[in-house]
């Protein structure tokens, strides 16, 4: 029976990485479609986006089948309901890859704001992405808690941006439109920080029983 409950929650596991990856990937095409403007890449985040949606899905009904068909003991029954809340997050940074897609349709980028510091920010959030889910696979609270500590250097980007897209305005308002553009995609990267820094919280909770927003 252990066995069985051991297969499943390594399958668990790797449905947790293809989900990762598939929010890489959304914010990756999303922040190319955006640099390059390229119609083609907001597409393909928008696909991965869809893929998440049903990764969500399918890592939900493996969590519940774990639980309603195993017996887990108290650490397994943490790791599992951290899976659930996990997956919650990923889908919300999937959605948002996605609403960047959409917005750049309307934003066609200069030299000038393609010096901004978005670019930054997505790789930023992509590591952080790729290393919560990665500490969860691997039990490494170190890395769980080191994502928790980069979204500080995220927070400072979307503030530096920010100020940039602010200078940029009062220098030619007829950019006023893009530049409100470009802040709402700063802030969907702001917010999947926030997402990423969440699904580290719950690997935290998974290895040591305590969620570090309980002390």
């Amino acid at each position: 029976m252990r066995d069985r409950f051991n297969e499943q929650l390594e399958r668990l596991h790797l449905e947790m990485i293809r989900m990762g990856a598939l929010c890489e990937d959304a914010i990756s095409a999303a922040a190319e479609a955006l640099l390059k403007g390229d119609e083609r890449l907001a597409l393909a985040a928008i696909d991965a986006e869809r893929e998440t949606d049903q990764k969500e899905r399918e890592v939900e009904d493996l969590c519940l089948k774990l639980l309603l068909q195993q017996q887990p003991v108290a650490k397994d029954l943490r790791e599992i309901s951290a899976a659930l809340k996990m997956i919650s997050d990923l889908e919300r940074i999937g959605d948002q890859a996605a609403d960047i897609a959409e917005l750049t349709r309307f934003i066609k980028l200069t030299d000038e704001t393609g010096r901004l510091h978005i670019g930054d920010m997505a790789r930023a959030v992509i590591s952080m992405v790729t290393d919560s889910v990665d500490s969860f696979v691997k039990k490494d609270l170190a890395l769980a808690r080191q994502v928790m500590a980069e979204d500080d250097g995220v927070d400072a980007l979307f503030i530096q941006v920010r100020k940039e897209l602010i200078a940029l305005i009062a220098a030619d308002a007829s950019r006023g439109e893009m530049g409100l553009d470009l802040l709402m995609v700063a802030k969907y990267l702001e917010r999947i920080g926030d997402h990423a820094t969440n699904v580290a919280e719950w690997v935290e909770f998974s290895i040591t029983g305590v969620h570090p927003q309980s002390n």
